[in-house]
């Protein structure tokens, strides 16, 4: 049995697809199992059951789905006897990182408690997901104009599900312990050329229109924190002219190579097309 921590999420969502067709047991967790609409065969639960971890020898932990609660996670999955942990932790824990970043702050605690848990572990640390383009949604619904921050911030963003295929290596094939993955995609882009990509694909013309960075910040993630915000359009600027980090782990693991952006955009055209 494989708990699936944050399985309704992008990556965790992949995960549980590709291991239920492997023919795994599967424990999905969800803050509303009634509604997570996951492949048939998956075992979907909450992450305070009693039972979460019956049976389990592996888990698959995203901490921004256990949060606050992570220590306490490990330590259940640890007596209930589960054996390793594949943690998706975050591309920006890295030597010469910048350790007061709030993602690195929060991304490095949760590393310690694996480590200091007593479970073998393998960490998952990609960078710049394909999927943060999916903010741009609403706005190419509504024209062909999408507003935003840093036209020129250059990435190697990644598709989820080759999160999800490298994570499903690590949990099923043996070498993974103690292991550290940075993932990325294979190929650098701007934010003005993901959208121009996403034009491509849904036959429009699309145009990235560079905003003020205090504009940005208002309207930026409303969802999350101020502070995080900020750091996060601080770390987007220095990407600006930069040539970012582009690993072959992804087909290293997978035997495939990492799939491009316009590649997810054609995978997630209905997405857009609304």
């Amino acid at each position: 049995m494989i708990v699936v921590t944050g399985a309704t999420g992008n990556v965790g969502r992949a995960l549980v697809g590709r291991l239920v067709a492997e023919g795994q047991s599967v424990r999905a967790v969800s803050r509303n199992p009634e509604r997570a609409a996951l492949p048939p065969g998956a075992e979907a639960t909450r992450l305070e059951s009693a039972g979460l971890f019956e049976g389990a020898s592996k888990l698959f932990l995203h901490v921004q789905a256990t949060g606050d609660r992570t220590r306490a996670v490990l330590d259940k999955a640890r007596a209930a006897g589960v054996r390793h942990v594949v943690m998706l932790s975050s591309g920006i824990i890295q030597e010469g990182a910048d350790e007061t970043h709030p993602i690195h702050i929060a991304h490095a605690r949760a590393e310690q408690l694996v480590r200091d848990s007593g479970l073998e572990w393998t960490f998952l640390r990609p960078n710049a997901f394909s999927t943060n383009a999916f903010q741009w949604a609403p706005q190419i619904s509504a024209g062909d104009t999408v507003h935003g921050p840093f036209a020129g911030a250059v990435t190697a963003p990644i598709h989820e599900d080759d999160i999800a295929a490298v994570a499903e290596r690590a949990l099923l094939d043996a070498g993974h312990d103690g292991a550290v993955h940075r993932l990325t995609g294979p190929e650098a882009t701007t934010n003005a050329g993901q959208i121009a990509t996403i034009g491509r694909v849904l036959g429009r013309d699309l145009t990235y229109v560079e905003v003020p960075v205090d504009e940005a910040e208002a309207a930026f993630f409303p969802h999350m924190p101020r502070q995080m915000v900020r750091a996060i359009l601080k770390s987007f600027a220095a990407t600006v002219g930069s040539e970012p980090e582009i690993t072959p782990t992804v087909e290293k693991i997978t035997g495939r190579p990492a799939r491009t952006f316009a590649q997810w955009a054609e995978d997630h055209r209905a997405d857009f097309a609304a």
